[in-house]
């Protein structure tokens, strides 16, 4: 059976969105144990700054800092953050993990000019896969803005949204042997790589339009329902969920 139609066809159940599932959502899981040590709540919290670290190396290299030392900085302030129970302090009101975490970051890189050298020996704690010289590559193809380093570090996030929901979505693909019709589609997705057009796909496979279409709908159907998934793994109710995707729409429009 053709891969495009494959991608057509009435698809399973999906798992429940945020607002069915939101009490195990990553960020919840730590705000919920933030005054206790609990191993759920330290992996959880490791989870979410192994995923979103590159806009924190960004930030530290638009504060004028070399690569070596925007490296360590930030090692090391993964490392003090998980060291330390730092959640105590956390507002649940304000609940928005990327807000948390540059506040954070700010005031360590405060604390850090102070002693003049940064910290990033393990002791035990969880250990954060930082791609130095990866994440070096990445920054140095960015355009130079002027914007301030705060607006980076959202742009920065709301990349790292999309694109973690874009794996998501190419792995339950692969998973129902769909992956042939992820890439086939996946240009029409936002971050998604280039793609023949509607007309092309159609013709190579022998299909009218309209079933491409309906292709590209459920595509884009299932990518909204992960990316709500997704940002409510950073956000501490499902009310802020609809809000911090606006947001994050506007970050990138910008």
């Amino acid at each position: 059976m053709m891969s495009i139609m494959k991608a057509s066809s009435p698809a399973r159940a999906e798992p429940a969105t945020c607002q069915g599932a939101f009490r195990t959502t990553h960020w919840s899981v730590v705000l919920a144990a933030r005054k206790q040590d609990e191993p759920a709540a330290r992996e959880a919290l490791a989870n979410l700054c192994t995923t979103y670290w590159y806009p924190l190396y960004a930030f530290v290299r638009r504060q004028g800092f070399a690569p070596h030392e925007a490296e360590d900085l930030t090692q090391g302030f993964f490392y003090r953050f998980l060291q330390r129970n730092s959640l105590i302090q956390v507002n649940p009101a304000a609940g928005k993990f990327r807000s948390f975490l540059l506040a954070c970051l700010k005031h360590f890189l405060a604390n850090e000019r102070e002693r003049a050298q940064a910290q990033r020996r393990g002791g035990g704690c969880p250990a954060i896969p930082l791609e130095g010289g990866a994440a070096e590559t990445r920054y140095s193809l960015e355009p130079a803005e002027e914007v301030t380093p705060e607006v980076l570090f959202d742009r920065h996030w709301a990349f790292a949204v999309l694109e973690r929901t874009l794996e998501a979505l190419r792995q339950e693909y692969a998973g129902r042997d769909k992956g042939v019709a992820f890439e086939e589609l996946e240009g029409f997705l936002p971050c998604g790589r280039g793609s023949a057009s509607r007309g092309e796909l159609a013709a190579k496979h022998g299909i009218n339009a309209n079933a491409v279409d309906v292709a590209i709908h459920r595509l884009r159907q299932r990518f909204g329902a992960l990316l709500r998934q997704q940002v409510a793994e950073t956000v501490s109710s499902a009310g802020e969920v609809d809000g911090e995707i606006r947001y994050l729409i506007s970050v990138l429009g910008a």
